[in-house]
């Protein structure tokens, strides 16, 4: 498959291109199995020290991406490149070293986390592999706890005995334990109350800046994620759909997807809020003129495997009918990437 994409970045940790995900399923016991496209072609990479963003509704295919980004699930098609290495042609012991360097922070952290161990047992066990002696395997173990906010009253603890917010910080703890150069967060705040919402989003900022860690920040919370992420991309149906600095892509929102999802924020003002009708996408398509006045046709996209194209500086939108009101005066640069 080749595409359309931003090209990837000099400092880039992960590179992903043309990755695509099909599951096949089955309606009943003799039923025909059905493709079910979860990632269709998604390229993108992330840069050394930043955090991507990645938006969408449920089933947008945001978490596949994540999974296969990490390899815990294996693409259909595509190349995904950690550090320079291709992780889709790595089997075994080699694929294990090569993803000792990222790490996945999960939506539910109780799932996660072996229920028979303590909380010391679940940080340290990352650590089994480095060959590290039993000593300093603790005193790394105590340096991360301290460093997300759990003093030693914690360490023989089980996970059961911790509230949402203090599982996430094991979670988190376990996850820099090996000083990794990527960590990618699923949802890791949607499961909790607002305080503790805030203790973690603000505790993975501070262990980002203190490891110069890159990230990947996956949530349906547009208002969390433009705290957290310096870039934005936007899935829809498994395509990225818009990608861009976070303030720009807020502040210059122009794909109708993007509208529909960012009319949706809650609005502090309760008056406004009753007020607040959110967008649909047949709304915005009927308000689009009709196939064939998109400046771009000089490209061999199709409306249903359109292309993303370059708006404005870094700022790249899939095309949809009518996209022109938002490049016909801007020059565009859409540049070829082989995957």
């Amino acid at each position: 498959m080749s595409t359309l994409a931003p090209p990837p970045s000099r400092d880039a940790v992960l590179e992903i291109r043309d990755l695509v995900k099909t599951f096949r399923r089955s309606s009943g016991l003799f039923g025909k199995k059905k493709a079910i496209h979860a990632v269709r072609g998604v390229s993108l990479d992330v840069r050394r020290g930043e955090t991507l963003g990645i938006v969408g509704e449920s089933g947008s295919g945001k978490s596949t991406m994540a999974r296969m980004a990490t390899r815990l699930h294996k693409p259909t098609e595509g190349s995904i490149f950690f550090n320079g290495r291709d992780l889709t042609s790595l089997r075994g012991s080699t694929l294990i070293e090569a993803r000792r360097g990222m790490q996945m922070v999960f939506q539910d952290p109780l799932g996660c986390l072996d229920p028979r161990k303590p909380v010391i047992s679940l940080v340290e066990e990352p650590l089994l592999v480095t060959g590290a002696s039993k000593a300093e395997r603790r005193r790394r173990v105590a340096e991360v706890l301290g460093a997300v906010g759990l003093d030693p009253a914690f360490y023989q603890r089980r996970a059961h005995e911790l509230s949402g917010g203090q599982r996430q910080r094991v979670a988190i703890a376990r996850a820099i334990a090996l000083v990794p150069d990527l960590v990618v967060c699923d949802e890791p705040t949607s499961a909790l109350d607002v305080t503790s919402q805030a203790h973690v989003l603000n505790l993975l900022l501070d262990m980002q800046s203190q490891n110069d860690l890159s990230m990947i920040f996956i949530s349906h919370n547009l208002d969390v994620v433009r705290h957290m992420a310096d870039r934005v991309a936007v899935m829809y149906r498994g395509q990225i759909v818009e990608l861009a600095p976070a303030d720009d892509l807020y502040e210059r929102t122009t794909h109708p997807y993007t509208r529909c999802l960012i009319s949706a924020i809650p609005i502090a003002d309760p008056e406004a809020e009753r007020a607040r009708v959110p967008l649909s996408m047949k709304e915005l398509a009927a308000e689009h003129p009709p196939l064939g006045s998109c400046p771009f046709d000089d490209r061999d996209c199709t409306p249903e495997e359109p292309y993303l194209h370059e708006v404005w500086p870094d700022h790249w939108v899939r095309c949809f009918p009518g996209l022109a009101h938002a490049a016909q005066q801007r020059p565009h640069r859409a540049t070829p990437v082989s995957g």
